[in-house]
């Protein structure tokens, strides 16, 4: 018998969405500065609005990064592809506003101290294969389904801004059902009911049968509500409708609301940023403690100062779940993993790319994803943690 429900909800958002628009291109920067200087240092953060994409922060690199090609292929592979969509990567105006770093941040991290301070979370948890929050994953996944059926012409009256939302009832702490569901997706006038005027029935049927139901299928019940275009009209979207910037969707980037977030965002930051290579170590030292059978779920806070290599602080908290207390697992944080910016960079390989591996990162979210260059999902230490819990 359940002794405790609840309910959660986590969004996500599709790769055509404003936010997501500037995360991609600060983060195609970051590949293309990496890619001929690893040591460059990147800071990129990108706005755009109708018709404009300003591109601006700190870059010191001995690397050239043709703005204008990057930005209009990026656009031209997101989708932005036509006027109809209110965006259109042949004709909009971009603008270069970056300088170099400040020599008063160079000079802490030169000798292997982080590059600011902050703090910085990491999690896993046994609710899905890919040890995440089942919300925030199904979230990732419905966005993901409109972007493939959108690109394959399946519903060929798709625009490329959207968003998802799913709500998901815990049965003692465990994932039972989704209860609602929520699309918005942009659309063109073709699925515009002559009638009403509004988005026509049957297209809200078709995105529920191809892009709700394929996903969720195994949480679904008669119970489930679906919430498709409920303004009636999606009709102007992307940066004609909205502003976008960089580092505006930290939680649909990370774990969806299921832990706190540090606050620092990722995207558009070379790795001397603990607000990234922090996190992504976090994340790293979760999934394996989790992988090994320390704990069902487990969040970590590291914590840093600028200019200083070792974290200012460490905390740990297992729910309930642990075999072990919290310092002996402490100990063995201590014991195998890099916590230093230089040893987690050096620990991930986060100088290395090919031109698309944080570009990757920067649209349905940094971890939950088995994909090459995403060294902080990998496992790799979970056999040997295992010890511990024999």
């Amino acid at each position: 018998m359940t002794k405790h429900k609840y309910l959660f909800t986590s969004e996500s958002v599709t790769e055509g969405h404003p936010d997501k628009v500037c995360d991609q291109v600060s983060d195609g920067v970051l590949d293309e500065v990496l890619r001929q200087d690893p040591a460059g240092r990147v800071a990129c953060e990108t706005y755009v609005t109708m018709g404009l994409i300003i591109i601006g922060g700190e870059i010191t690199t001995t690397a050239y990064v043709d703005m204008h090609k990057l930005c209009r292929g990026l656009l031209k592979n997101i989708g932005y592809i036509h006027p109809k969509y209110g965006f259109d990567y042949h004709t909009c105006a971009i603008l270069n506003a970056i300088h170099t770093q400040s020599p008063d941040i160079a000079m802490g991290v030169d000798k292997g101290g982080a590059g600011d301070q902050g703090m910085m979370i990491g999690y896993a948890c046994r609710e899905t294969p890919e040890l995440m929050p089942l919300p925030i994953m199904l979230a990732h996944k419905l966005c993901r389904k409109l972007a493939e059926v959108r690109k394959k012409n399946i519903l060929k009256y798709l625009g490329p801004d959207g968003k998802s939302q799913v709500t998901v009832e815990y049965h003692d702490g465990k994932p039972a059902r989704v209860t609602s569901v929520v699309l918005a997706s942009q659309h063109t006038e073709e699925v515009i009911d002559k009638k009403t005027g509004l988005f026509s029935d049957e297209a809200r049927k078709e995105i529920i049968e191809k892009v709700a139901k394929p996903v969720l299928k195994d949480y679904l019940d008669r119970e489930t509500k679906f919430y498709v275009n409920q303004t009636g009209l999606f009709l102007i979207g992307g940066p004609q409708s909205d502003t976008g910037m960089t580092g505006r969707k930290i939680i649909v980037d990370t774990y969806g609301g299921t832990v706190p977030h540090g606050g620092g965002a990722f995207s558009g930051k070379d790795p001397t940023k603990v607000d990234r290579s922090a996190a992504y170590m976090g994340r790293y030292i979760a999934k394996n403690l989790v992988a090994a059978g320390i704990a069902d779920k487990l969040a970590i806070q590291l914590a840093y100062v600028i200019g200083r290599a070792d974290p200012v602080s460490m905390m740990i908290n297992t729910y309930g779940t642990s075999k072990l207390s919290d310092d002996k697992i402490i100990k063995i944080i201590h014991e195998h993993f890099e916590l230093t910016p230089h040893g987690i960079i050096a620990e991930l390989k986060l100088r290395e790319s090919d031109g698309m591996r944080f570009r990757k990162t920067a649209a349905y979210g940094h971890f939950g994803r088995d994909e090459e260059g995403f060294t902080w999902e990998k496992t790799d230490q979970a056999k040997e943690l295992r010890k511990y819990v024999k």
